[in-house]
């Protein structure tokens, strides 16, 4: 069972390099790998298309940027944080900004599993951790 899994996951990897356009996710290669697999379904198909399924959405998750804010936010903040981002990643990236009252003041950018925090509450949070 665990050689089938892992070749599930080599297949996932694969299909996974299919549907990249330019480094970025295309959801026309994406339909056309999925037309392939409902046309010619591989061995254990659901392992297949749950790893394939877990693939995409992390790469998917690398080109957005969720900013949780504790005040206002203006467009040209986000504007700023999507190109230092995309500077910093070397793909565009997308924001969508969610208010976080916790934070007291500040934001947080969470790209993928990257957090950045300067928020009032992080700086509290790591100085109780040194004390």
């Amino acid at each position: 069972m665990a050689a089938s899994r892992k070749q599930a996951q080599t297949y996932a990897r694969q299909l996974l390099t299919l549907s990249l356009a330019d480094g970025a996710v295309s959801a026309e290669r994406v339909g056309g790998v999925l037309a392939y697999l409902e046309k010619h379904p591989p061995a254990h198909a659901l392992t297949v298309l749950k790893a394939y399924h877990r693939l995409v959405s992390l790469e998917l998750a690398k080109s957005h940027a969720r900013v949780e804010h504790a005040g206002e936010i203006e467009g040209a903040s986000l504007s700023a944080i999507e190109g230092a981002m995309a500077q910093k990643y070397g793909r565009s990236v997308t924001s969508t900004a969610q208010r976080n009252d916790s934070l007291l003041a500040g934001i947080r950018v969470r790209i993928a599993d990257d957090v950045y925090d300067t928020s009032v509450a992080g700086k509290l949070a790591a100085l109780a951790a040194t004390v």
